[in-house]
């Protein structure tokens, strides 16, 4: 595989300044760059949002009704504490204590994923190669949905601005399944880490008991309290598809857009911007003033301050938006952004049509 170089020359000073300024903003505000106690008090509603409905389904009588939409609320509290909790913890941004992002991080858990993987997959890949085919892997949709102009078209893709929706719901399902197996047998091999390298075995370890852990939780549990297999089976496929569709969609609006760009490296590997410049052009933005997308989302809708300072609790990338909009504009360069979640979801649509089209002969 190539290695990615970015360009180390940035004339005009753009991420130097940034940086001053977003340092100076905390310094001046008195404040910390992790979370406070309004993402505490988030985190517990997501978590309680997550296991309280199937705590009531458990042990009440419910009509069917009642716990397909438990399994519907569980599915939402999933992708809420993956955007809230889990995701700010594994960037070590949740809490300035080391053990409380440990143990926040740790809920990846029951949400059927691997913190090692996971960190390779975003912190390393995403967030180092954004949108870069063939290292970015959260543009790799396999053969199915073609989301970069770099991947190789097939005639199915015609029809993608169709399926591609209704294949989103099943990004969490694979997480469950198969995509953890993978990832840990290809990133050891690699020898990819972010931070310390782990012990192979160490790290199979950890899989497996983190995989019976979960499994006992969302499977074995119910049926041992007397639920049929198959209420089960569809109770299960109900809460990862609605965590898969709100999951794939966030990150779609951000990087698999009309404004955004999927840069392709020379032939030595190098890329023509700096890693942050390289951000803003593969970036975007959406609802900036939804306040229920704004909450629900972990801001995630700001993925242009979240990518620039991963690094800072999503708690303040509202206010550090109008720091780095000004200095994107004064620099003359693009700050990406969609005024309304409907929007935004109606470009991406568009996107995937455009990406679908066969390409044109030179």
């Amino acid at each position: 595989m190539t290695t990615i170089k970015f360009s180390r020359k940035d004339s005009t000073k753009f991420f130097k300044t940034l940086n001053r300024r977003v340092n100076d903003y905390f310094k001046e505000n008195n404040i910390k760059r992790t979370g406070n106690w309004k993402l505490y008090g988030k985190a517990i509603f997501m978590l309680v949002l997550l296991l309280a409905p199937l705590a009531l389904i458990l042990t009440i009588e419910l009509p069917t009704w009642a716990q397909i939409f438990g399994m519907f609320l569980t599915g939402v509290g999933m992708a809420g504490v993956g955007m809230n909790v889990m995701h700010d913890a594994n960037h070590e941004s949740f809490s300035s204590r080391k053990w409380v992002n440990k143990l926040m991080g740790s809920t990846i858990y029951i949400l059927a994923g691997n913190d090692y993987n996971w960190k390779v997959q975003h912190n390393v890949l995403h967030h180092t190669y954004t949108n870069i085919q063939g290292h970015d892997e959260d543009i790799d949709a396999g053969r199915i949905i073609r989301f970069s102009k770099h991947t190789k078209w097939l005639k199915i893709h015609k029809f993608q601005k169709y399926y591609s929706f209704f294949l989103y719901g099943l990004l969490t399902l694979n997480w469950a399944v198969t995509t953890d197996f993978k990832q840990s047998y290809q990133y050891l091999k690699r020898k990819l880490s972010y931070g310390k390298f782990p012990n192979p075995a160490t790290q199979w370890t950890k899989l497996i008991i983190g995989k019976i852990v979960y499994y006992t939780l969302w499977v074995v549990l119910p049926l041992s309290i007397g639920f049929a297999w198959y209420e089960v089976l569809i109770g299960f496929f109900i809460m990862h598809y609605t965590a898969g569709i709100i999951l794939s969609v966030v990150f779609q609006l951000a990087h698999v857009m009309p404004n955004t760009e999927m840069p392709a490296p020379d032939k030595l590997g190098n890329i023509k911007n700096t890693w942050a410049i390289h951000q803003l052009y593969t970036t975007s933005n959406f609802a900036p003033k939804n306040w229920l997308v704004k909450f629900f989302t972990g801001g995630l809708n700001h993925q242009v301050e979240h990518h620039l300072f991963s690094h800072i609790s999503h708690i303040h990338y509202d206010k550090l938006a109008k720091i780095v909009k000004h200095t994107a504009q004064e620099f003359s360069l693009p700050y990406n952004e969609y005024k309304t979640m409907t929007k935004a979801v109606m470009e991406h649509y568009r996107q995937l049509n455009v990406l679908g089209e066969k390409p044109q002969l030179a």
